[in-house]
């Protein structure tokens, strides 16, 4: 497959030369601010060697803020009310839908993606119409906001002051002070009766039977928060991280894989979303990864702000909003 693979269909990385940050505008919304200090990233038991979800390995982290939930539909549209930003999915036309939201007349006529065939190119797809022409945005204000590249992604977050999170910083608040492979813990989610998150339960890609509340997105806050009291940290939608995507591994294939991430400025992508199942993407575990180029967008695609913490700031403290 390529770049995405089955999680995520690719766009070939050539939809835009990179585009002017917007001035700090927005505000923080829900911070936390987490302490600096030693961690780890990575596992030395991955299900998926072949992401570079492996090895484990030690990094130093600055203190941080990263906000509670990720960036909703009704902040991404005052985001664009104030700037007039059009997002990258709006120039080229089109974006990536998942075949089994949308109606039977125009999954029938949307070409589906070659890496996989339940992902479709729709006319119009875009953050304000996420299943094409016709949809709304209506009753998802709340939601995270969806069909945003990795560079819609960051100018965003430097329109409220912020950044996109490291993989390091983004494991390390996903794992909320614990060790366990999930931000819950170590219990497995299933079809039947422990819904922590927002994935999919039933046979994928035929039938989702939304046993946890939602057949497609969830309100960004919703579920249980972790230990830091952040939401959705798994499952609902993957969020962009500012890291290149590179697999740490000497095998021949991923000496391609990585020619290939490089050549198209791959970014890395954590936390699954609302299409995972252990049968068929087991990727919304915490060391669990993805890498898209940055003008990649689809239903499924999302981010949450990180911020650099001011001097002085107090670890575990909410910050403003």
């Amino acid at each position: 497959m390529g770049a995405g693979g089955c999680c995520a269909p690719a766009r070939d990385g050539r939809g835009g030369n990179g585009r002017a940050l917007p001035a700090p505008g927005g505000r923080p919304e829900g911070v936390v601010w987490l302490p600096g200090g030693s961690g780890f990233v990575g596992t030395d038991r991955p299900f998926l060697p072949q992401d570079g979800e492996g090895p484990r390995r030690p990094v130093r982290l600055a203190p941080f803020g990263i906000e509670r939930a990720a960036v909703t539909n009704r902040r991404f549209a005052a985001f664009v009310a104030a700037t007039g930003y059009v997002t990258e999915a709006e120039e080229i036309g089109w974006s990536y839908v998942f075949r089994g939201f949308l109606p039977p007349e125009l999954a029938a006529s949307a070409p589906p993606s070659t890496e996989a065939p339940w992902w479709a190119g729709v006319t119009g797809a875009s953050w304000r119409h996420p299943e094409g022409p016709g949809s709304d945005l209506s009753g998802r204000e709340d939601h995270p906001v969806v069909h945003v590249s990795w560079r819609d992604a960051r100018s965003f977050a430097a329109w409220v002051g912020g950044r996109l999170p490291t993989e390091a910083e983004w494991e390390h608040a996903a794992l909320g002070g614990g060790d366990g492979p999930f931000p819950w813990g170590s219990r497995e989610p299933d079809d039947s009766g422990f819904f922590p998150c927002n994935i999919w339960q039933g046979r994928f890609p035929d039938h989702d039977l939304g046993r946890d509340g939602y057949r497609g997105t969830a309100p960004a806050v919703s579920f249980p928060p972790n230990g830091y009291g952040l939401y959705n940290m798994a499952g609902n939608v993957w969020e962009w991280c500012a890291d290149a995507f590179r697999i740490r591994s000497v095998s021949r294939a991923a000496r391609a894989r990585n020619a290939l991430a490089r050549a198209g400025g791959w970014r890395t992508l954590k936390g699954g979303s609302h299409l995972c199942h252990r049968s068929y993407c087991y990727r919304y575990r915490i060391a669990a990864r993805m890498g898209l180029p940055p003008d990649s967008a689809t239903g499924h695609l999302g981010f949450r702000v990180t911020y650099d913490a001011p001097p002085g700031q107090v670890a575990g403290q909410p910050g403003a909003g």
